[in-house]
Order: structure tokens, then C-alpha cells, then sequence
């Protein structure tokens, strides 16, 4: 199996490029608002670590969101209850497609949490800030200071780009980017 990490700048494109591969894809964004939708066990030890935010379940984003800016600890204390889940769905995942020829994987904290291994081919997505700025604001909740929280937590993404196998130029026109990917599976 090869498993394709897709890495870059929040707002830069990853979820939906990853989807362009028409392979499985490992969505963490999408596992974690899952979780905080319907893991009761997960909720519950949040609102112990940080009781002062959480009403009741299922977790609400604006709750969290209060949280994270009300004090910049609360961000680690919810990625240390939520990131051994999202492992533990991740194994799933791969177990689950293991005879599939390729996987994606968009992992925003890829990098960070020790997922890569070495055979992993690394897509970085890069995009102008301006563009990213542009994406970012259309989100529900859109909220600069903890976007830069969570830049915060991410290797630089120079970092990024220099561990990359290939480099998509994300100018968020559909035809460009799909003419990328298939470049980089014709060289797989």
C-alpha cells in the first residue's frame, strides 16, 4: 500500500485536493468532528480537564472555540484527550484498506504527531496567502486568532515543503490541480 500524505498551510487546499486523488482518504478533520459529535467518553474528559466551557454533549465548535482563546493551555489539554483517538481511527482506516494500492492521508498535524513513516510519498499543497486568507474567512466560525493557535502547534512549513516528494501549486482552479495529481500517480 502507499500511503500519500497530504501536508500544508491550514486553508491551503488539503482536504479537498486529497479527495481529487479518488482514493481512500484518512480525513482527521473530519474524524475529530466526529468525535466531538458522538464520543460521549471524549467529551466527558474534556469538560473535566476544562470544566468551565462545555455545557453538555455533544460538544459544540463555539464552546470550544471560547475555550481555546479564553487560554492558550486548553488547546493542548484537547489535542492530548482527542489525538490518541484519532490514532486509534487511523489504524482502522488503514487495517480496513490495507489490499487498497494507495491511501491518502490528510493530517494536518502529520508531521507533528509522528505519523510519517518512510515510504510515505509527501504532497505538499502550497498556496498564496492571500488566496488561503481569502478560503479561510468563507468558514463558519472564522476566527484569525485561533487560526494562528493552530499555526502555532505546526512545524513550519518550509519545514514541510523541504520534506515533500512533490509540490502542488494550489491556484484553486480545478483543472490545474487534477492535472497534478495525475502527474504524480503516472510517477508511482
Amino acid at each position: 500500500m502507499i500511503r500519500i500524505a497530504v501536508v500544508g498551510d491550514i486553508g491551503s487546499g488539503k482536504s479537498f485536493i486529497s479527495n481529487l486523488f479518488n482514493q481512500p482518504v484518512f480525513n482527521a478533520d473530519f474524524e475529530v468532528a466526529d468525535i466531538y459529535r458522538r464520543d460521549k467518553r471524549c467529551f466527558t474528559k474534556i469538560k473535566k480537564a476544562i470544566p468551565n466551557y462545555f455545557s453538555n454533549f455533544p460538544l459544540k465548535k463555539t464552546e470550544l472555540i471560547n475555550s481555546i482563546l479564553a487560554e492558550k493551555n486548553n488547546l493542548k489539554k484537547i489535542s492530548n484527550i482527542v489525538h490518541p483517538i484519532v490514532r486509534k481511527r487511523l489504524n482502522n482506516f488503514l487495517k480496513k484498506n490495507k489490499n487498497k494500492k494507495i491511501v491518502i492521508l490528510d493530517i494536518p498535524l502529520y508531521f507533528e504527531n509522528k505519523l510519517n513513516k518512510k515510504k510515505d510519498i509527501i504532497v505538499y499543497i502550497e498556496a498564496r496567502k492571500k488566496q488561503i486568507l481569502h478560503h479561510l474567512k468563507k468558514r463558519n466560525n472564522f476566527n484569525s486568532s485561533l487560526v494562528n493557535q493552530l499555526r502555532s502547534l505546526q512545524y513550519p512549513l518550509n519545514y514541510k515543503k523541504k520534506k515533500s516528494d512533490f509540490i502542488i501549486k494550489n491556484d484553486y482552479k480545478i483543472s490545474t490541480v487534477k492535472n497534478n495529481i495525475k502527474k504524480i500517480l503516472k510517477k508511482l
